[in-house]
């Protein structure tokens, strides 16, 4: 897993650090290694071009020094101080010894020329958008030819949810110290990151345990076990699926496609979409009967589909009502809203997926939205600018694992716990691939999976699935059910798609 932190937690694992080693210690190993990215980028030294965009704190110390190793390997480096009575004195001596050249914000800046420009503006402390002087560099440096590399993060993000209010760095590639930061995978953060490149400054010993993390294919593998001689039906887990109507079918299908080729034991479903469910998967079991007549289950999915009326809201109380892992989704997501409490009062895992407008349904207690469709609590305020706190709040306030869809989803468990999840592509963006995520879900908590680990793991599989899906183009959701035995394969065998795992 790679850990995901806080800018404070950054900072408190970095000071006995700093307090135990000679003056300058930390930032020389930061800028060793942000000058090896930069030269594995440029390719070579000789006959190259950097810009470096220097503020006054940490970050511009970095960048300096950086310029200094660079500048050394032959590199021509112009160093741009936003700041000059501010710039790092000994990052600014060291450049200059090193034949490194000195301007300021009007004076000849090169980056109409050069090969990469270095991003030394603002630093973790920093907060908001940039200032009209440095956006108007950046934007010069993002009309020209040169790569765009962050030092730490980009400016004007921010660091513990990837906010962005107002102008920012569009890096291509970041170079991070010691540990990801969570700004730089969620939120609009993760736009602006580019590649992540983490270079290790010795915070090993003295960073916390995360609170948030990001699965890679190997984590996920781990939790994909194959079936053994063993195995039969039962064993491999039997998930229950409520969706879909007669006149709506497809969710039912698409739901149901995806539980069955994550590979349980037994899909078994209920509904009022039976004959088209039937007609698509005859391996499922399927009735029109309730939830209660299916036969024997270990988890649930519920919503997709389904409807709001109150037939539909009997059979989310009634799935709710059993000791059983639930998921909901979609449309059980508007009727639990009406209804937290069917969530607050259970003792079994409950897993909600919304996405940012279901997430605000359930708003204040006593409140609701257009129609009704609110009273939860922690909802109210809709999800804003930090994405993982909003996931936290959802899940604190329900007692529930909350799967919050976006760019990056994220799954946060009632104890904190969250995952970031690093896969997936903007062609997912299309109707019924939630559907299919829901199913690929409940397949999972059927064999067991911790709840937030099912969530988190789905989420991650159903990213790879719609990669390869949209390799060929625009996807469908179908094409992501068709998708899934390769996804699961190729996870297995450690030869996945790229993403920066």
């Amino acid at each position: 897993m790679i850990g995901l932190y806080t800018a404070d937690e950054v900072r408190a694992a970095e000071a006995p650090l700093l307090a135990a080693g000679p003056e300058g210690a930390l930032m020389q190993r930061a800028a060793t290694g942000l000058a090896a990215v930069c030269l594995r980028l440029l390719g070579r030294a000789h006959g190259t071009r950097v810009t470096a965009l220097v503020g006054a704190g940490d970050n511009g110390g970095d960048a300096l020094l950086a310029g200094a190793h660079l500048a050394g390997r032959g590199v021509r480096v112009t160093a741009v101080l936003l700041d000059p009575d501010r710039a790092h004195p000994a990052g600014l001596a060291a450049l200059r010894r090193a034949g490194g050249r000195v301007t300021g914000a009007d004076g000849p800046t090169g980056l109409e020329r050069a090969h990469l420009v270095l991003d030394g503006i603002v630093g973790l402390g920093a907060r908001g958008g940039l200032r009209p002087v440095a956006a108007r560099l950046v934007a010069e440096a993002a009309a020209g030819p040169g790569l765009m590399v962050a030092v730490d993060l980009p400016s004007g993000v921010d660091p513990d949810t990837g906010a962005v209010a107002g102008e920012a760095f569009p890096a291509q590639h970041t170079v991070t110290f010691g540990a990801v930061k969570a700004g730089l995978v969620v939120g609009e953060g993760r736009q602006y990151a580019g590649q992540v490149h983490l270079v290790d400054i010795g915070l090993a010993g003295t960073l916390p345990r995360p609170r948030a993390v990001r699965l890679t294919d190997d984590d996920v593998a781990a939790r994909l076990d194959p079936p053994t001689d063993d195995d039969d039906k039962y064993s491999r887990g039997v998930v229950g699926v409520v969706a879909g109507s007669s006149t709506y079918p497809g969710a039912a299908v698409l739901c149901t496609g995806a539980a069955l080729r994550t590979r349980p034991g037994l899909v078994r479903y209920a509904g009022t979409a039976a004959a088209g469910v039937r007609a698509a998967w005859p391996e499922a079991i399927v009735t029109e009967d309730r939830p209660s007549d299916a036969g024997r289950v270990q988890a649930w999915v519920v919503g997709p589909g389904m409807g709001t009326d109150d037939a539909a809201a009997g059979l989310v109380a009634e799935v709710l009502a059993t000791d059983l892992p639930v998921l909901l989704d979609a449309d059980a997501l508007t009727l639990a809203a009406r209804r937290p409490e069917l969530v607050r009062d259970r003792t079994a895992p409950t897993v909600l997926t919304p996405h940012d407008r279901e997430y605000a349904r359930f708003g204040p207690a006593g409140g609701g939205g257009a129609g009704g469709d609110g009273g939860g609590g922690a909802g109210g305020d809709g999800v804003g600018p930090d994405r993982i706190g909003a996931a936290r709040r959802l899940a604190a306030d329900l007692g529930a694992v909350v799967l919050l869809k976006g760019a990056a989803t994220v799954v946060a468990a009632p104890d904190g716990q969250a995952f970031v999840n690093g896969t997936g592509t903007p062609w997912l963006a299309t109707a019924g691939t939630g559907d299919v995520l829901s199913g690929i879900a409940g397949a999972l908590l059927a064999t067991g999976l911790p709840a937030a680990e099912a969530a988190a793991v789905a989420a991650h599989v159903h990213g790879r699935a719609g990669q390869l899906a949209a390799e060929g183009g625009p996807l469908i959701a179908g094409d992501l059910v068709r998708r899934l035995p390769g996804t699961l394969a190729r996870l297995r065998r450690g030869r996945s798609p790229g993403l920066g795992d």
